[in-house]
């Protein structure tokens, strides 16, 4: 029977839906305060259609690709027919248009980008990339269209080789398409949702690549040749070091009187900017001296020479105008070399306790590294780890790469959330690993079997039988924990309910609506997870 499947904890649910429907349905203030958590745009009617649509042909394509020519006929003929007919109406209709123009929209920059109308909420694109986006939307749906049909009549029809490639082609024409309108597309008629939903998916399957490489850092083993490379390694690093701090320092000059303002450039050591700013100078004043940052050099004294409300500067001694009396002379490395040089000795003393710890205990360097970034992730709070990697450390990626790296803030929670859930994820990878009975490798090993076969064959098989309800305890809780990202300004559900609420200053429908859906959110990701438990227990099986 049905209701013998479902969990006693969701059954009560179950029958409180219609109840909480009602709800939504009735009262005015939970069905905007659900409608904006979810975040639904103007005009959502519209586009939902043609998502649906292309879900549709993807999808179908995709299970054309598993079903044909001999696993299940009838279905992937009917799947073949459903994904020719939705792509065809889609091109004669035009239905999905006004979704791929939605997507376009919200692809470019809203502020700087000559394709949308500015100003606009939502975005919306101007007459011309409009009639751009018509056209290459019906080319590409055509060019779709034909490409599968030639497909599915060479995997309907075996052709050798032929059909290979043309299972390949659907597979990987279908697979990008599904991928993307899963993950990367603009839902208008759902973008709260989206954000949360995908934010979780890709945070999880890259905690899962961080923690097996975790255990693979973690299981190797030195050979002879390990640690003198590594104590190779340390000195190469050390000697890095002293190179930047043997550099050549800049002599620096404080020009003026200490009556106003300082002026400083772009490239002025950070350490003589505090020693002025500070007063931590022969001379100096005892109250904090007001710093005003120019353009350059050139600059800084022509605002000295203005006597405006900078009295002072700070430029480098090789551009002192003749005959100039300094307040202060100092020298001092660029920051550029004391960073690097910083680096190097961190990265030299790490490589060096890290081969001592490996020699003390017969084990790889980077083994006792692993093991150490597992326990200093775990012993961090989350919402420490999202605002390190969210605010200062992707400030000074940029910095360092000149803007080149600046990845948005979506981008850095979902990498934030992987790198605390990697931790996690390592420990539950080892311990399913550990479970498998050691007596049963030896076995495998001595019929013969290599190593990578016996982990693929005898290992991983019960390993992952072992560790799926833990990895489906941290995809739910990964999936609570995308609220945490609002604080990097992240418009996910979480952050959505608090923008409404500010808004309609509403006391408890917001918050209601927001963990009324975060439940059934859980709810039906923990119902996923046990379909996959039983389907992979061997006693039902």
């Amino acid at each position: 029977m049905f209701l013998t499947k479902i969990r006693p904890s969701n059954l009560i649910i179950l029958f409180a839906l219609p109840f909480i429907a009602f709800l939504f349905v009735s009262n005015p203030d939970y069905s905007r305060s659900l409608a904006a958590i979810i975040g639904v745009d103007p005009g959502a009617a519209l586009l939902l259609p043609g998502f649906c649509a292309l879900t549709l042909c993807f999808g179908c394509g995709l299970a054309v690709v598993r079903w044909l020519p001999d696993t299940k006929p009838l279905w992937g003929l009917a799947a073949a027919t459903l994904c020719v007919i939705s792509a065809a109406t889609l091109w004669v209709s035009g239905a999905g248009l006004s979704f791929a123009a939605s997507v376009v929209a919200n692809a470019v920059d809203g502020f700087t980008s000559d394709l949308v109308v500015r100003g606009e909420t939502p975005r919306r694109l101007t007459d011309a990339a409009m009639a751009m986006t018509d056209l290459i939307f019906h080319r590409g749906l055509l060019i779709y269209l034909v490409f599968n049909m030639l497909c599915l009549i060479a995997v309907i029809l075996p052709l050798g080789r032929v059909e290979r490639l043309a299972r390949w082609g659907l597979a990987g024409m279908n697979g990008i398409g599904l991928i993307y309108l899963a993950l990367f597309a603009y839902l208008g008629f759902a973008s709260g949702v989206a954000i949360t939903l995908r934010a979780a998916i890709l945070a999880y399957f890259l905690a899962v690549v961080l923690g097996l490489g975790w255990i693979g850092l973690m299981h190797l083993q030195p050979v002879r040749r390990t640690y003198p490379l590594f104590v190779g390694l340390a000195l190469l690093c050390a000697l890095a070091a002293g190179w930047q701090l043997s550099k050549p320092q800049a002599e620096y000059v404080l020009l003026g009187t200490l009556d106003g303002k300082i002026a400083v450039s772009p490239g002025t050591p950070q350490s003589l900017i505090d020693a002025v700013r500070y007063g931590h100078f022969p001379g100096a004043n005892t109250q904090e001296a007001a710093l005003k940052t120019v353009k350059d050099t050139n600059a800084a004294l022509q605002a000295l020479l203005a006597n405006d409300d900078v009295s002072a500067v700070l430029l480098p001694m090789s551009v002192m105008p003749a005959g100039s009396q300094p307040l202060w002379r100092a020298q001092s490395l660029p920051d550029s070399a004391k960073a690097a040089a910083a680096a190097f000795t961190v990265l030299t003393l790490v490589l060096a306790l890290l081969t001592l710890g490996g020699f003390l205990h017969l084990r790889h360097p980077l083994s006792v590294g692993a093991e150490f970034v597992i326990d200093t992730i775990r012993g961090i709070p989350m919402l420490v780890i999202v605002l390190y990697i969210g605010l200062p450390l992707s400030g000074a990626i940029k910095a360092t790469t000149g803007g080149f790296i600046d990845p948005p803030n979506l981008m850095r929670g979902i990498v934030a959330m992987a790198l605390a859930y990697s931790a996690y994820l390592a420990e539950i990878f080892r311990a399913g690993l550990k479970a498998v009975p050691i007596g049963q490798i030896e076995a495998a090993r001595s019929m013969g079997l290599t190593r990578w076969q016996t982990a693929r064959f005898v290992v991983i098989p019960q390993a992952f039988r072992i560790i799926i309800p833990p990895l489906g305890n941290e995809f739910i809780a990964i999936l609570k924990d995308t609220s945490l990202l609002s604080i990097l300004s992240i418009r996910d559900v979480t952050q959505r309910m608090r923008e409404f609420q500010s808004a309609s200053f509403l006391p408890f429908a917001p918050y209601n609506s927001a963990a009324i859906f975060y439940l059934l959110l859980t709810l039906v990701a923990a119902s996923l997870i046990a379909s996959i438990e039983r389907k992979f227990h061997v006693k039902q099986r």
